[in-house]
């Protein structure tokens, strides 16, 4: 079943293509944001939550115009995302059909909305869902490196995961930092230890936790243990010290 995010700046509009996705039997949610940015934060907190949890996004039912980013220019944000959810377009504009499909949209629905149009588009979009999800297990894919979405200035941008050497904790929040700067977002420390063990980073201290493949050098002095991530120079706590001499020792071996 989809789960759906619909996206339109009239309040009515957006009423009604809720109720009735809702009313489709082939939706498992559908909810609703009133202009593009907050539909990128809905985005990003489910990539936070990852491609399986509740808050997931298979399919954008999303309108074209609207104020400040448009449909079309958050459709081409979407698709540049490692898994991009689905685009329908719902809107009152014929005019624009071409530049929708070069966007590999799904359906293209004009207002005012038939029940009956609607339900053909969310077929399409669930057939394609399920179509993915067979492809998947029978040849399943590397994993793409997860994206972080972060605020810059009122522009919310993404972050690979790849892209990280280490992690700074900030109560609640998290400092990611990369070779291009660093970003505040708010995940805990120990949620990102948990989800990034996968991908090779490991707890240092209680205040960081680093990539091992970007750890340049490690220092044992006087008892106290450091490692070189890039220009930073960070402590290892004494609890972590022999678990971490460890992973790079078997790393350097193979």
């Amino acid at each position: 079943m989809l789960r759906v995010l619909a996206v339109d700046d009239e309040a009515p509009a957006l009423g009604e293509l809720l109720y009735l996705l809702r009313a489709d039997p082939r939706v498992r949610s559908a909810e609703g944001a009133g202009d593009a940015t907050e539909a990128l934060r809905r985005i990003g907190r489910a990539l936070e939550a990852g491609p399986d949890g509740d808050e997931g996004v298979d399919v954008v039912f999303l309108d074209i115009h609207m104020p400040g980013l448009g449909g079309l220019d958050l459709a081409r944000l979407l698709g540049g995302f490692a898994r991009p959810p689905l685009i329908v377009f719902v809107t009152a504009h014929e005019g624009f059909a071409v530049q929708a499909f070069d966007l590999e949209a799904v359906d293209y629905v004009l207002k005012p909305v038939r029940r009956e149009r609607l339900a053909e588009a969310v077929r399409r979009a669930h057939d394609l869902v399920h179509a993915q999800a067979h492809a998947a297990t029978v040849h399943p894919a590397p994993a793409p490196a997860e994206q972080i979405p972060v605020e810059l200035g009122g522009v919310t941008r993404f972050v690979s995961v790849d892209d990280i050497a280490y992690v700074e904790a900030h109560g609640d929040y998290a400092r990611l930092h990369t070779d291009h700067g660093s970003h505040l977002v708010r995940i805990p420390l120990s949620t990102l230890e948990e989800r990034w063990a996968a991908r090779g980073f490991v707890r240092i201290h209680r205040s960081h936790l680093v990539a091992l493949a970007r750890i340049d050098e490690l220092r044992l002095d006087g008892g106290a243990t450091t490692v070189r991530v890039g220009h930073a120079e960070l402590a290892v706590s004494r609890r972590h010290a022999r678990q971490l001499r460890d992973l790079l020792l078997r790393r350097a071996g193979g």
